[in-house]
């Protein structure tokens, strides 16, 4: 039995229908529509039903459905297994964070993994979005809230502590300790990377119309900053070494928890086991009560 058939029959199961499927995977209805074919006459059952409306699974292609996700998983851990068996030397560790995590974080601490692993390379990929490990989309993930799935493992990484931070420019001489946010021009997160806690603090305090500026971008905030724009709330692990200077908050801040993501059998692999122990003595060394 090919996997790539029972994909398509999970595909559509989370897709809702073969049309939404095929446009996901961006192939035609009529080559998903084949593949399904296959994989009845395979199994000798009918797991779709063809109707005006569109084609929709079976209760028999649901229960099919919720059996080929282990399945499919269990294929993929073979697979790359194998793969690296066959190189005889060590696949490059994907790992999959935030553009800040990537740039500010992980991107300034290679040299720290390249002194004891001195032959390992590494991916390191900017996404907001949740990958999935299982389908070796990563690795490794690092994640702002903490993942669901009895395959994978998630470790709890140190608190990042959030904090306002303007340039000397932007201040032109005024206190920090004086400022009043509702007066200012304020930049933050949009909703890129879902209801970050910091959002609800804007809200919560009154500040929305004092935002002058909403982006996902990290890199975007701080040159805004830098440049005197406006008073950006960033991770202060960022706005610190660029000589930003913190403006007290009125009310107390949320911090970002960060988490660790990886496939339960995939983190026994002695290249992921490094980059894994890597990313946490990394985090464990910035300097978050600063």
């Amino acid at each position: 039995m090919q996997t790539g058939d029972l994909e398509w029959l999970l595909a559509i199961a989370r897709a809702g229908s073969l049309s939404a499927a095929a446009k996901a995977r961006g192939v035609a209805v009529s080559t998903a529509a084949r593949r399904l074919d296959a994989l009845e006459a395979e199994l000798k059952v009918r797991l779709i039903d063809r109707r005006p409306g569109g084609v929709r699974l079976t209760p028999e292609g649901t229960r099919i459905a919720a059996l080929a996700g282990p399945a499919i998983d269990t294929a993929d851990r073979i697979e790359r297994a194998a793969a690296t068996m066959r190189s005889g030397s060590q696949l490059p560790v994907s790992v999959s964070a935030t553009e800040f995590v990537v740039s500010g974080i992980l991107a300034p601490a290679l040299p720290r993994l390249w002194a004891k692993h001195r032959g390992l390379s590494i991916i390191l990929r900017s996404q907001a979005d949740l990958v999935s490990l299982a389908s070796r989309d990563a690795d490794l993930a690092i994640r702002m809230s903490r993942p669901r799935g009895a395959s994978l493992m998630a470790r709890k990484l140190p608190l990042l502590r959030l904090g306002l931070f303007a340039s000397p420019a932007y201040l032109g001489g005024r206190s920090p300790d004086g400022l009043r946010l509702g007066e200012e021009r304020l930049l933050v997160y949009d909703d890129s990377y879902g209801p970050l806690p910091e959002r609800e603090w804007v809200d919560a305090g009154g500040f929305a119309p004092a935002v002058a500026l909403r982006t996902g971008s990290t890199r975007a905030l701080v040159a805004a900053a830098e440049a005197g724009g406006g008073i950006a709330l960033l991770p202060a692990v960022v706005a610190r070494p660029r000589g930003l200077v913190e403006v007290p908050a009125p009310t107390v801040l949320p911090g970002r928890t960060p988490w660790l993501i990886a496939h339960r059998d995939l983190r026994r692999l002695p290249p992921i086991r490094a980059v894994h122990a890597w990313i946490v003595e990394t985090f464990a060394a910035l300097p978050f009560g600063r």
